[in-house]
This record gives C-alpha cells, sequence and structure tokens, in this order.
C-alpha cells in the first residue's frame, strides 16, 4: 500500500515526523520518498501488502497524533 502524508504549516522539523514513522511502521513499511515546498512539505510510505490495511492505517495516523501535528496533515491513500 502506498500512503502520502501532507502537512501543511507543519510546526515541527519533518525529520521529526520521519523517525517517528520508522519507529513506528518498524519492518512493515518504509519512507520512500520525500519533498518540501513553500508551506508544505510530504512523506512516501511503502507498507508491506501483507499488513492489513486498518493496522497499518491507524499506525500510520498515531505517529502525527502522537507528535501533536495531526490537524496539519492528510493521507492520500492508494493500493
Amino acid at each position: 500500500m502506498f500512503v502520502e502524508i501532507v502537512f501543511t504549516g507543519l510546526p515541527i522539523d519533518r525529520d521529526e515526523v520521519e523517525e517517528a514513522l520508522e519507529a513506528g511502521l518498524g519492518p512493515d513499511g518504509e519512507i520512500t520518498g520525500a519533498g518540501s515546498g513553500t508551506g508544505r512539505c510530504h512523506l512516501d510510505l511503502e507498507i508491506e501488502q501483507t499488513v492489513d490495511r486498518d493496522v497499518a492505517l491507524e499506525r500510520v495516523r498515531s505517529v502525527p497524533a502522537g507528535l501533536g501535528v495531526q490537524e496539519y496533515a492528510s493521507l492520500n491513500v492508494s493500493g
């Protein structure tokens, strides 16, 4: 499954989110891309197909929530 997380006005460094996602996903997923622009940034994630979709998305959503930046994040999911 591919997940793009788009952040608008992220008040913390994107690297903090990346580190937390890597820890939260462990071997079940990886960050495959990232980018930044004026007031926005994004992270691209590939999550193993063997992981239950709902469980994987809950794990992904819990990271911005745990960092207190969930209101700045939107998820685009495919696959």
